[in-house]
């Protein structure tokens, strides 16, 4: 693992002004998942990452059964040409197997799920059959081994069902249910405290004074961090008093494995918080080129790693999906860690961009009612538009070289919706 000290003296480091792409590759390199593991119910599973690997211990299916409701017959009864009438010497249920053994001449009635009963190696569905009394009659045109569901056709036993790293979705935690599998080990929930800074933040509930503002920023914070289900500890609002900073920053580098702070990072308080930061831990980088959310700051303290998020509510989202997100499941054990589906799609309109820094301006995407794809920007752009980001459902990302985008031209989006 590289160290800062090793970092700092990379001919292309810059820690005030580094590009987006550089920036996630530096974070890369000081990420060590957390390693801890608990042993939980398989329905308290849901969204957590697996810390070994669930082998079946058994075939699923355990036996060759029938894939539809119908006939369980031998192939070799059926003629190729013209109707074959043969009699039915039982049933086969599923849970509940035909005893004994199918005679030539001889089918018999199974239901979806059903044991296929010895002697028989074709399911002939019951739509295609014409039943009267004990006897049924199947007319041509069948294939031999249609409609049968092989054992250890899904999972053989000793085969990996799911992998060490994966987050466990609804559709895993059936099938390790399927697997008799009543326990699971994964990582422990990664810890992350937060809190906003500055003097004229107040909370829900009270009534601003003029020139204070509600905290916003905690509530999106804390609503991303839930839904990457991490352990959340919220510390508030801490005020612009190098003492109480220093006190935050120790409490919350001592309970948690990531800090994350909104404001306090920008141009006019970086040398002051920064200069406190420096002496509580290390601290990569200051500055990435992009827009909104230039003021990122990425480092560590005592230990747990440290993200200083602007204080713009949009700045503050958008610093998140591109590097915090990705950094949270990387330590959370996550691998690989899914990436947010990126592709081009055209504008509607023109946008305004200067070249220089990559931007990510919040789009909503839709399709037509001939089905193409379209991207078209929520409106106003300002950092402090929160409502932006409540009404996207991606980003358009211009990256650093690009200048003003004519209408139609294919942009690349970056879809957000239900991600974070």
């Amino acid at each position: 693992m590289q160290t800062i000290r090793e970092l700092s003296c990379a001919d292309d480091y810059d820690p005030n002004s580094m590009p987006v792409a550089k920036a996630r590759e530096v974070i890369a390199r000081f990420l060590d998942p957390v390693s801890a593991v608990e042993r939980v119910h398989v329905r308290a599973g849901l969204g957590r990452v697996l810390a070994e690997d669930i082998t079946s211990p058994l075939d699923v299916p355990a036996h060759d059964n029938s894939a539809m409701d119908g006939y369980a017959v031998r192939f070799s009864d059926l003629k190729p040409a013209g109707e074959t009438t043969l009699k039915v010497a039982g049933n086969a249920f599923a849970g509940a197997p035909f005893a004994g053994a199918m005679q030539p001449g001889e089918c018999v009635r199974i239901m979806t799920g059903g044991v296929i009963p010895a002697g028989a190696d074709t399911i002939v569905m019951q739509e295609h059959v014409k039943a009267a009394g004990d006897q049924v009659t199947i007319a041509a045109g069948h294939r031999k081994g249609q409609n049968l569901r092989r054992a250890g056709e899904d999972l053989t036993a000793g085969q990996v069902a799911l992998k060490r790293g994966s987050e466990l979705r609804p559709a895993d935690i059936g099938l390790i249910a399927s697997l008799g599998i009543g326990e699971v080990m994964v990582y422990r929930r990664l810890r992350v405290a937060f809190f906003s800074t500055g003097d004229e933040l107040v909370s829900v509930g009270t009534v601003p004074k003029e020139g204070q503002i509600y905290d916003s920023n905690r509530y999106t914070i804390h609503g991303m961090l839930t839904r990457l289900g991490c352990e959340v500890i919220d510390m508030g609002v801490v005020r612009d008093d190098p003492a109480l900073l220093e006190q935050a920053f120790r409490q919350a580098a001592a309970a948690a494995d990531v800090v994350i702070t909104s404001g306090g990072v920008s141009v006019g308080e970086a040398d002051f918080v920064k200069d406190l930061l420096n002496k509580l831990g290390e601290v990569v980088f200051w500055k990435i080129a992009m827009k909104p959310g230039r003021p990122l700051a990425y480092g560590k303290i005592a230990g747990a790693h440290f993200f200083g998020l602007p204080g713009n509510p949009v700045s503050v989202m958008v610093t998140f999906y591109q590097f915090v997100r990705h950094a949270l499941l990387r330590l959370s054990g996550r691998d690989p860690v899914p990436t947010l589906p990126t592709f081009k799609v055209p504008c509607t309109s023109g946008l305004k961009k200067a070249p220089g820094r990559t931007e990510f301006q919040r789009g909503i995407l839709s399709q037509d009612a001939g089905g193409a794809w379209s991207v078209r920007v929520t409106g106003e752009q300002g950092s402090g538009v929160l409502r932006s980001m409540s009404e996207a459902n991606c980003f358009i990302i211009l990256p650093t070289e690009q200048g003003n985008v004519s209408a139609g031209t294919l942009v690349d989006v970056q879809v957000m919706d239900g991600v974070v």
